[in-house]
């Protein structure tokens, strides 16, 4: 109920009267008012003024179910919201929920991560209030072999959303980072559950380094921060409903016309594309050109010996980093 008593001081441009707020929630203008209250108690600036009502004057910049729920669309496929102050990781949270019975079209949501995970059994870096740690769970009617796709859909949404929320130009790394001035800023876990012939779930991890201003000394030369390069601090909330939104919209093209319509928009804001790398697989080390995507997502390297090679998983590197 906070969530829809927040909305409705955002949304309006004057004063709200209880009463108005009453009707439009259908709940007791005593309700309305505990509820001012206890946003008020959180940090959110809201004036009251006699026979005029309630207007919200400042926002704060924690993270909480309702500064989220507030925010997303009415007819969004994303309508939960499950908070966390501190988990292990939203990934482990997600699939426990989902192991629960809880519904596609969740977001998962942590302050903190004691254990963030990324690919290939590594370590995300996800201290309190500083960055975006969420997954979203997803129920898609597609081929296994397809789920990989997803990863790059998500890239997109988050270049996309860093553009939209701060003016910096974020680059994507095949498969799964996102990269500012060559250093990362975001990286993006797919996992999956499924029977053998269809897809039971899909979810999607996001990490991303918003307003972090220094890193552990490891992590200091290859990661970096929407803040550190730009000098400003971001609303989290605010870039995670950028996030879902974008995602939203390119996720149901995605189901409705296929990869081919998400292929040039990755290759737009690709940094893979026409470099020389080293894709570090399973079996082999792979040396070549990077040419781009086929149309199922799948990384195509021209080796050494001009033979274009199809890298389905692996570890890249560029070759002259």
């Amino acid at each position: 109920m906070k969530a829809k008593v927040l909305q409705v001081l955002r949304e309006a441009d004057e004063f709200v009267s209880g009463e108005k707020i009453s009707n439009t929630l259908s709940c007791s203008r005593t309700m309305v008012w505990k509820h001012i209250d206890a946003l008020r108690k959180e940090g959110y600036e809201i004036v009251a003024v006699s026979n005029k009502g309630y207007k919200l004057t400042g926002e704060i910049n924690n993270v909480s179910e309702h500064a989220i729920s507030s925010r997303l669309q009415v007819d969004s496929m994303f309508q939960r919201v499950v908070y966390e102050t501190v988990v292990d990781s939203t990934q482990t949270i997600a699939n426990k929920l989902i192991n629960e019975g809880i519904q596609s079209g969740t977001i998962v949501v942590a302050n903190e991560q004691t254990g963030g995970k990324g690919r290939l059994g590594r370590s995300w870096h996800s201290p309190e209030n500083t960055g975006v740690w969420m997954s979203l769970i997803l129920q898609p009617e597609i081929e296994i072999r397809h789920a990989p796709q997803l990863t790059l859909v998500m890239a997109v949404a988050v270049v996309r959303a860093i553009t939209n929320v701060t003016n910096l130009e974020g680059k994507i790394k095949w498969p799964n980072d996102i990269l500012l001035n060559g250093k990362k800023v975001s990286g993006i876990l797919t996992e999956m559950q499924a029977d053998p012939d269809r897809i039971k779930s899909v979810v999607i991890g996001i990490g991303l380094n918003v307003n972090q201003q220094e890193f552990p000394e490891e992590l200091s030369e290859i990661a970096t921060s929407l803040s550190i390069e730009s000098r400003k601090l971001y609303n989290r909330t605010e870039m995670i409903v950028q996030i879902v939104k974008e995602f939203e919209w390119l996720y149901q093209v995605y189901l409705e016309k296929g990869f081919l319509f998400i292929k040039p928009l990755w290759e737009l804001h690709s940094m893979t594309i026409g470099k020389r790398v080293n894709i570090h697989t399973m079996r082999e080390v792979i040396v070549g050109i990077a040419k781009g995507i086929d149309e199922d997502g799948v990384l195509i390297v021209t080796d050494q010996d001009g033979v274009d090679q199809r890298i389905i998983s692996g570890d890249i590197q560029f070759a002259n980093s």
